[in-house]
């Protein structure tokens, strides 16, 4: 019984040691990556409360194992809050992450074969909108549209004269790696007129729409789905939003069709997060997300960087280096020793591989959550600059100090180093 109740210094200290060096990590770099962020103190708590002990498949009132007393209130607060912030007639806090949300709906509405479309991959959309190595490819036919090569920016007048040519049975808007605003009542017509089920994935502005500081799709979209991280803040999970008449077909999707018991831990901490997110200070935080991502796209450009569509409506900027003779692979892994975290991405038409791609993916999240703002940046889109231009280590070790000095100012939220 010892054993069993010595903390993790005891009882497995690697993993320990591994846990205070990612809290290290996280708290002295400055984290770009738009697709990650930092919890609060609340949320890491109850996603590792002991929920994780119970098995609760099924829904509230309708579960399959007994002992449900506290999960069914649980999971009620988690839809009824993820309902009253977004606006939603119906939601799902079950979903295990974004791309199991996304398959759920394609199980709601679709029979393998069945036509679908969305944004391909290499212009900024998703795995799951079809792309081709993605299940949701393989199984279903698929058709996507682009973003114009000239601005960067989807065009709808090619989106309906594709979805008229193709008509397919569901379209997708929603990407991972584009900056500008979704047109939802233009997506929403296109559906109707082809007779299609519309679908948004707002799994990277979930947080920014809930505070009000980017556009809705509710009052147009069949279904919505998210992850609950991101820009939400909450813990790593999925979740599923939708008109009423659709709400048995997606909760049936989700289980039995896909999932068996939900991750119940997640469900606590998903409730701690839509809670927080209905303050006020998130509605701040969300507004400064943006003005901060709209700050270093205009120091990257002026610095001479290529920003992908000449700037963002959103958290995150995609910038094409081909003018810097750098690769994104380079640039990325030269910047993450001179702390300076995001990710090598591809651009709209690259002409090199995904692995080794053009460009670079950074958002601002992360250090809007830690409280900087436009002087940091400046200092940001300086250091991208200095390292980008000459990625030896001599320069990543000079930046790499200067960053160092600033994270110092600004603790990570969540996250209590000794």
């Amino acid at each position: 019984m010892k054993a069993v109740n010595e903390p993790l210094s005891v009882s497995d200290p690697k993993v320990y040691d591994l846990v205070r060096a990612e809290e290290r990590r996280q708290a002295e770099k400055i984290r770009l990556i738009p697709s990650e962020n930092y919890v609060s103190r609340a949320v890491l708590e109850a996603s590792g409360s002991v929920f994780t002990n119970k098995y609760s498949e099924g829904y509230a009132g309708k579960r399959y194992y007994e002992g449900q007393q506290n999960v069914d209130p649980l999971e009620e607060l988690a839809t009824s809050r993820a309902c009253a912030l977004f606006g939603a007639e119906h939601a799902n806090v079950q979903p295990y992450s974004g791309s199991p949300a996304n398959l759920a709906v394609y199980l709601a509405f679709l029979k393998p074969g069945d036509k679908v479309m969305g944004l391909a991959l290499p212009m900024g959309g998703h795995l799951t909108h079809g792309w081709n190595v993605s299940i949701t490819g393989k199984f279903f036919q698929s058709v996507q549209y682009g973003v114009r090569k000239d601005t960067g920016r989807i065009d709808m007048d090619e989106v309906r004269d594709i979805a008229r040519r193709e008509r397919p049975l569901l379209l997708w808007a929603g990407g991972t790696a584009y900056s500008r605003h979704w047109d939802f009542a233009a997506f929403a017509e296109i559906a109707k007129e082809i007779g299609a089920r519309f679908a948004v994935d707002i799994a990277h502005i979930a947080g920014l729409i809930a505070g009000g500081a980017h556009p809705t799709p509710m009052p147009f979209a069949d279904v919505v789905s998210t992850t609950t991280h991101k820009t939400l803040r909450g813990p790593r999970g999925g979740m599923l939003m939708c008109k009423q008449p659709f709400a048995s077909a997606i909760d049936k999707a989700v289980f039995p069709g896909l999932q068996g018991g939900p991750h119940v831990q997640n469900t606590a901490a998903l409730a701690v997060a839509l809670n927080e997110a209905a303050q006020p200070a998130f509605k701040q935080y969300a507004h400064n997300v943006v003005a901060n991502a709209k700050v270093l796209a205009a120091e990257l450009m002026a610095r001479g960087f290529q920003v992908i569509s000449g700037g963002t409506d959103n958290h995150l900027i995609l910038v094409d280096l081909t003018s810097k003779n750098v690769s994104g692979k380079i640039a990325a892994k030269a910047l993450d020793k001179a702390g300076l975290e995001l990710n090598y991405n591809s651009v709209p038409y690259d002409t090199r591989k995904p692995f080794d791609p053009s460009g670079i993916r950074l958002g601002t999240p992360s250090i809007t959550s830690r409280g900087m703002g436009e002087a940091e940046m400046k200092l940001i889109a300086g250091w991208i600059d200095r390292v980008v231009g000459k990625p030896d280590d001599d320069t990543t070790d000079k930046v790499l100090a200067e960053v160092l000095e600033v994270t110092r100012k600004f603790p990570a939220p969540g996250i209590l180093l000794p």
